[in-house]
């Protein structure tokens, strides 16, 4: 290769190496900073841009989307003295790339830090049990004072989240018994109720059986009654529209007697007056019958033989 090829070479090696630092593509939703000289020029959005090679310097890119950092559990002490480990979760997102990249060194660790410091200044002022049951409370605190932080450095703070908050052990132990004990006098209370609503309603359905069986009972007493006297009344008309004898009516109380001995427990009779009297209607009747019958036999003439 002669000297003429060789340049040609490096030039053409040159003029990649320019073009590759002159053009830069920066993606969506990033953001870059160049430098001319050491000294800040200009922020680059999303799309194609040109430096120039040498003179200026891209820094890395800066992610605009909002970022999720967790951090490791850190111990809190309570006002009543009780060191519990909170686990807490930062939601952020950087508004200005100049000043997330010239106001701080380093704003995940300077976000950390700070949430940390106001995390055990919240608590440090509630008692276990508010710091358990007040979260919405320490969440809106930690993120007041994390925004007005990390406004200077570029940095708006959208949302804190406490993660847990685990108590000391034998707090958690004390803690297990109590809900348990309460669960119990709840299942207690639940099951006294549901007695007490089910005897209620015993009670209430036996309460209707017996008005509904003393309604039914009183409704078949009546047409019992109903019925009888109906019976009654046309037994009477009847006895009316035949106009019975005196005959008839001694043969109606003989047949009744047989009844007034029906049952085991009948040991005493009482007959009606009128019982004695038709008795002796029937006595005269048979007399008169009797008396009929004598006649009758005399008036027939006998064949005595006469003796010699």
């Amino acid at each position: 290769m002669t000297g003429l090829g060789i340049v040609l070479a490096v030039l053409a090696v040159f003029v990649i190496i320019v073009l590759l630092r002159s053009v830069r593509i920066v993606p969506q939703a990033r953001a870059g900073i160049v430098e001319r000289l050491g000294k800040y020029q200009r922020t680059l959005g999303p799309g194609l841009t040109l430096l120039i090679p040498f003179v200026d310097r891209l820094l890395p890119l800066l992610d605009l989307r909002e970022n999720v950092v967790s951090f490791p559990p850190q111990p809190v002490i309570t006002e009543d003295n009780l060191v519990v480990s909170i686990d807490t979760v930062v939601y952020f997102q950087i508004t200005e790339p100049r000043a997330a990249t010239y106001e701080i060194a380093n704003y995940i660790q300077a976000v950390e830090q700070l949430t940390t410091t106001t995390l055990r200044n919240v608590v440090g002022g509630l008692n276990l049990e508010e710091a358990l049951t007040s979260r919405d409370q320490i969440n809106g605190q930690l993120r007041g004072v994390l925004d007005e932080a990390t406004g200077k450095w570029g940095i708006r703070v959208s949302r804190v989240e406490l993660k847990a908050i685990d108590p000391p052990l034998s707090i958690q132990d004390s803690m297990e018994k109590q809900m348990r004990a309460e669960r119990d006098r709840r299942a207690a209370i639940l099951t006294a109720e549901g007695t007490k609503q089910s005897q209620i309603l015993t009670a209430e359905g036996q309460r209707q059986a017996a008005i509904l069986a003393a309604e039914g009972d009183a409704k078949a007493a009546i047409l019992r009654a109903d019925g009888e006297a109906q019976a009654i009344e046309k037994v009477f008309d009847a006895i009316h529209a035949g106009n019975p004898d005196q005959k008839l009516l001694a043969y109606q109380y003989l047949q009744t007697l047989p009844k007034l001995a029906e049952g085991s427990s009948n040991k005493l009779w009482i007959i009606p007056s009128e019982v004695g009297e038709a008795l002796k209607g029937i006595g005269g009747a048979l007399g008169n019958f009797t008396d009929n019958d004598d006649s009758s036999g005399s008036a027939t003439p006998s064949s005595t033989p006469k003796q010699p």
